[in-house]
This record gives structure tokens, C-alpha cells and sequence, in this order.
């Protein structure tokens, strides 16, 4: 294999052929340790005896997940490694049987041709404080004790609250006290924790210097692996309490089950207890449904002998009565230059800078995948000269409504841009085109002209109250899976699909936080003889690409009722190879017709490929793939049909923005 290279937007292969990359993140259960699921309590607080040996897959099982994913078409991974897989066991302790387990499966990988890079995940910092990460020590070195999360409302983890767990509630964490203060140490403690040292070392220096060692303990690995083209800075990186302008408020904030303000989730925190408000994810939105009284009944999170790291360095102190007292309600909304604060600016890009020169001094060539916070930037820091240059925009998307309600409707989406809800499923897809089009703008004028990779995009497949579990069928995945592959397409973009989790099951979903977003799931497979089987929504999945374009990309598009895919590009005299696609004989189990602009082609159908060969004419060179007996022609009936959807949509709407008028404040 060559490895794969950068030219302005575009991935090129070695050829000068312009690759759009597409393939999944392995996997959703690469957020724990092997043999543990987020519903499992026991032995959850023994964090530093633990393993990720077998994640993403057992080594045995490495080949038929490799041939099954590379028979797909999605040969491009996004591989999941947290931080406690490597450092769990303490500060530079390495977990050296993983990182041989880890050099064996892209060793594996390549086997296949299977391209990939690493990503550095987490979410809401560590399992600990409700998601994935962060080692449990990292606690620890501020005095946070983490089996107290639960009785002073630092976090709400799924292994310590038991089932029923709330539907998407983890997200929550984000603005709860664990994980909000460890991204604000990480990210900003030289600026607002000062008084913070780990052995006279500021505690920000601690975490990311650990953090970016031990991924170079990764890439020290892989260098010289040809098909891992990079690495991650880190998944969803978030603020903390960064550019709070306010702690006595979350106005901002996403605000699901109990939502103290940042002041109270300190006070909390250290013992005292606090009315909280408390808000509702129903299908109309979320909304604030009342108040409820945590009882911290003087428990501090922290142990004895360490203090709220946010008293020490100022934020607030107790009064001459022993009362607690705010001293600085704006410490995280302004510099210590009296300017205001810009996370991705001032706090992301000086870390990305350091994490990608550390990276680059075992692996020169690799590629820094770079995204934003999801929640609550909506842009991207500003890169200049003077930043590293080799990076690639890889932001996440997802349909918001469907991901957080789990109900799919045809004719409602939601810009989470403007929030604000879309009517009517032709303005859907606008929308969504528009919503992934401002990504890809991001990537030309923030950084300068990088390519945008879509690092997470993907549906819940517990939809409707598992529908297709029960009966079968999985048609409205379908539908819900195409409209995020055709707005992907329609900007012409990469994609690593969330995702695809060896041992996902109907019951517990991808094993964590009741997620289940797996496009594999071994419930679904009936015969095991057979590669498909197993998969969900393949319909949707399974479309035909481009996979190398012998020319500057133009158009593409697939129709998944009536199977006809179409591209167009204009072609690039100094490429001799020809234009190759992906074409999958699920999608055309008794063949396909092709229709060119000009040029010729050949089929081959063995391994899933057509092979075009363009003219020298200068035009817009055009390939049509059609099935050989026409489908799904357009319901004659659909206007009316659609107006009746469209009616029904204004009165949701209508409803929605009564409730949030009413019930917000």
C-alpha cells in the first residue's frame, strides 16, 4: 500500500487520483475495557486493573470483521483508543500487551487494505464521570473521589445509577462537576486553576503532556505502518467550564435531567446540598418540568486533605459564618488579560499545536484530524501560518432529532445551527446539505483549505420503540440512514460511519449508555455463512461511490428507491490511471447498465468495481449506474400525500414553539 496524501481539499492516492474516503468507527465498545458493558457495577471502581485487550474484536475474529467491512466498501477506519486503554494502570504505566494487540489488528488491517487513523476518544472525560477516557487517576491527582459522583450530582454514570437509564442523558455530564472541571484543568488550568500542581508541575501541563505521551506511545507503533495515515487531537473536546461568562447561570447549556448551574455543581460538590432545576427530552424538545433538592448532606467529592480545586484558586470561599460565598461569578468567561475567552481559539488550537508537534516527532507524516466541540462551538478555532499545517477538518454530524428522540419523521429535522426545526422533507434535505455545507466552508476558510472528513455521522437503530427488533423490518432505518448518506454526498464529503460494534445486541444496544448506532449486530445475523448477514440498513449503507476519480469530483448522487447512482467529475490531464468505483452487488444482485458521457468502462463484478476510462475531451465527463430492470418509479400520488405531512408538521410545530415560549425559563 502507499499511504495516502493531502493536495489542498482533496485525499489523492499515489496515482494523483482524487479518493474519497468512506468506511465506520471501530467500535462503539471500544469505550471499555473487554468483557465490561456500562450496565455491568461490578469491579467498576477497580480502574486501574483492567484491560482493552479485544477491542474493538478478539485477534481470531479480526479477519471475517476486516473482509466483511472491506467486501462493504467501507475500507476507510476510524479505530477507537481511549486514553485508559493505553495509561490505565498510573502516570507513564503502559499497557504494553495492548499496544502489541493494537499493532497486531493494523497489521490485520492492511491485510484487507484497509486504511485507517486513530482516534483519541472520549466522551464527558472518563467512564467515571459517565462516558470515556480519561484513566481513573486522573481523578485522583486533583483528590476527587469517583465513587461519590452519584450522591453529590458530579456525574450521572450508568453503572452506578442502574437500569432503567434515561435516554440520552449522558450528554448531561458535560455540564456536571467531574467532567466540566477536568476539561477546564486540561484545557485552561494554567489560566483559571494556578494554584493547581501535580508535584510542583501546573496541573494542565500534567494532563496533556501524560495524554499526548501516551499516544505517541500509539504512533511510535504504527509509524511505519503505511495504512494509518494520522491521528486525532481528540474526540468531541469540550470546554469545561470554559467561557462561562456567568457560573450562576447555564442558560447556554444542554440541559437534560437535573442541571445545576456551575456554581451549584461546585457547592454541590462540596457537600452542600442545592435545588437544581430539572429538565424533559420529549419529542416536542427539551424543557424545564420542575426542581428537585440533591441531598449532598455534607459529603464532599473530594477526599480528605484536598480542597475544591475551585475554592483554592478563588472562585468562591466560605464567609465569616462558614457559608459559602461567590468571590468570581465571571473567573471562566474572561482571560486573565481582561479579554474574553474563545475556547477553540485560545484554549483547543494551542493544544492541537502541541499534541500534533508531539505526534510529528515519532510520525513526521501523519495527518492531525481535527473537531470542534460539538455542544457548544459552533465554529472551529481560526488556523494561520504559523499553526501545523497537515491537518484535516474531521467535525461529527448527526441528526439531532432522530439521534436524541429515537423517532424517525420523514418531514421534520432540526438545525442545530440556528435551532430551530425544519417542516417538510424536501427542506430536510436542504437543510441537512446546508447543516454539512457550512462544515466543509469551515474547512476551506478556517483552515485554510483542508479536507473535511465527517468522523461521526450515523442513526440510532432503536428506533420507533424498536420496531425493526420486533418485526423485521428495518425500512424507516433505511430511510433514516439514506437522508444522512445523501446529504453527505450531496457536499461531497468523507465519511467514517458511527458505527460498527462487533458485539452489539438488540438488548444492550453497543454496550454503552444504551447507545445503539452499530450497522452490525450479531442478533441480525441469521446465517453466518453469509457476509451481509448481520447487517442493518444495508440498503442505505451499502451505496455506490467513487473511490478514485481520475479528476477534480463534480456530482454525486445515489437514488436508494430507484437505484441509480450518477457522478460526474472533470478530469485532470496529468492522471493516467482510470476513475474506479465502488459498486455493490447488494445494491444489484442481477447486474447494472452503465451509461457514459464518453469514454469506455468494464464491470467487474467479482470484486465490486467499475473501471472507467475517460476521453481527452474537455467537458464534464458523466457515469450512470442503473439497475437492469427499472424500480421504485416516483408515487404519482406523493404531492398530496406530502402536503397532508407537511399540515400535520406546522401543527408540531406550532406546539413546539408554545412549549419552549412557556416552559424554557
Amino acid at each position: 500500500m502507499n499511504r495516502i496524501q493531502i493536495d489542498g481539499p482533496w485525499f489523492k492516492d499515489e496515482h494523483g487520483r482524487t479518493l474519497f474516503l468512506r468506511g465506520v468507527n471501530l467500535s462503539g465498545s471500544s469505550k471499555l475495557p473487554y468483557g465490561r458493558a456500562s450496565h455491568m457495577a461490578k469491579g467498576f471502581f477497580d480502574h486501574k486493573d483492567v484491560s482493552f485487550v479485544g477491542r474493538p474484536f478478539p485477534l481470531e475474529e479480526a479477519d471475517c470483521h476486516f473482509r466483511r467491512l472491506k467486501h462493504w466498501g467501507l475500507d476507510f477506519v476510524r479505530l477507537v483508543v481511549t486514553w485508559e486503554a493505553i495509561e490505565h494502570s498510573g502516570p507513564g504505566e503502559y499497557d504494553i500487551v495492548y499496544l502489541d494487540y493494537l499493532q497486531a489488528i493494523v497489521e490485520k488491517a492492511r491485510e484487507y487494505d484497509i486504511n485507517l487513523y486513530i482516534d483519541p476518544h472520549q466522551d464527558v472525560w472518563s467512564r467515571f464521570s459517565g462516558g470515556d477516557g480519561a484513566p481513573g487517576w486522573t481523578f485522583d491527582l486533583i483528590g476527587m473521589d469517583i465513587t461519590r459522583f452519584a450522591n453529590t450530582g458530579a456525574a450521572i454514570v450508568h453503572q452506578t445509577y442502574g437500569d432503567p437509564f434515561p435516554r440520552m442523558i449522558w450528554p448531561s455530564n458535560y455540564n456536571k462537576l467531574a467532567s466540566a472541571t477536568m476539561f477546564s484543568l486540561f484545557f485552561g488550568g494554567n489560566h483559571f486553576a494556578p494554584e493547581t500542581k501535580v508535584d510542583g508541575v501546573p496541573i494542565q501541563d500534567f494532563l496533556q503532556d501524560h495524554y499526548i505521551n501516551a499516544y505517541k506511545q500509539v504512533m511510535m507503533r504504527l509509524a511505519d505502518h503505511d495504512n494509518v495515515i494520522g491521528i486525532g487531537s481528540m474526540n468531541e473536546p469540550s470546554p469545561g467550564f470554559i467561557g462561562d461568562v456567568d457560573i450562576r447561570t447555564s442558560d447556554h447549556r444542554l440541559r437534560i435531567g437535573e442541571a445545576p448551574t456551575p456554581y451549584q455543581s461546585m457547592l454541590l460538590g462540596a457537600g452542600y446540598s442545592q435545588s437544581v432545576a430539572v429538565y424533559d427530552l420529549t419529542l416536542l424538545g427539551v424543557f424545564k418540568s420542575g426542581s428537585r433538592v440533591i441531598h449532598a448532606d455534607g459529603t464532599s467529592v473530594f477526599k480528605e486533605g484536598y480542597p475544591c480545586v475551585w475554592q483554592e484558586n478563588g472562585v468562591w470561599d466560605l464567609d465569616s459564618k462558614g457559608q459559602p460565598q461567590l468571590l468570581r461569578p465571571h473567573h471562566f468567561g474572561f482571560k486573565p488579560d481582561g479579554t474574553p475567552t474563545d475556547f477553540a481559539q485560545d484554549y483547543l488550537r494551542p493544544f492541537v499545536n502541541k499534541f500534533a508537534t508531539g505526534i510529528n516527532a515519532v510520525d513526521p507524516e501523519a495527518f492531525i484530524f481535527v473537531e470542534p466541540d460539538p455542544v457548544l462551538q459552533h465554529h472551529p478555532p481560526e488556523w494561520t501560518e504559523g499553526d501545523i499545517q497537515n491537518v484535516v477538518y474531521a467535525p461529527h454530524w448527526y441528526d439531532g432529532m432522530l439521534l436524541f428522540t429515537k423517532e424517525y419523521f420523514p418531514f421534520l429535522g432540526f438545525d442545530a445551527f440556528n435551532v430551530r426545526p425544519i417542516i417538510g422533507k424536501d427542506n430536510v434535505r436542504r437543510s441537512f446539505k446546508t447543516q454539512l455545507g457550512r462544515h466543509k466552508d469551515w474547512a476551506k476558510h478556517q483552515f485554510g483549505d483542508v479536507p473535511c472528513l465527517i468522523g461521526e455521522s450515523g442513526i440510532p437503530f432503536d428506533l420507533d420503540n424498536r420496531i425493526g427488533y420486533r418485526t423485521g423490518d428495518f425500512d424507516v432505518h433505511v430511510r433514516a440512514m439514506d437522508r444522512t448518506m445523501r446529504a453527505i454526498e450531496d457536499n461531497l464529503l468523507h465519511i467514517t460511519v458511527w458505527n460498527y460494534t462487533p458485539d452489539n445486541t438488540n438488548a444492550r444496544g453497543d454496550l454503552w449508555n444504551g447507545e445503539d448506532l452499530s450497522i452490525f449486530s450479531k442478533d441480525q445475523q441469521t446465517d453466518p455463512d453469509d457476509i451481509n448477514s448481520g447487517g442493518r440498513a444495508l440498503a442505505a449503507v451499502l451505496r455506490p461511490y467513487a473511490l478514485a476519480t481520475a479528476g477534480e469530483p463534480l456530482r454525486m448522487d445515489f437514488d436508494v428507491d430507484r437505484g441509480v447512482f450518477e457522478y460526474a467529475f472533470r478530469h485532470d490531464l496529468s492522471v493516467t490511471e482510470p476513475t474506479t468505483f465502488y459498486v455493490p452487488n447488494f445494491q444489484y444482485p442481477d447486474g447494472y447498465k452503465v451509461d457514459v458521457s464518453d469514454g469506455e468502462y468494464d464491470i467487474d463484478r467479482e470484486n465490486q468495481r467499475l473501471i472507467y476510462r475517460h476521453t481527452t475531451k474537455d467537458m464534464p465527463h458523466f457515469v450512470r449506474i442503473r439497475p437492469m430492470t427499472p424500480r421504485n418509479e416516483p408515487d404519482p400520488n406523493a404531492f398530496w400525500r406530502n402536503r397532508i405531512l407537511i399540515l400535520s408538521a406546522v401543527l408540531f410545530i406550532v406546539i413546539w414553539f408554545f412549549r419552549r415560549g412557556n416552559g424554557t425559563k
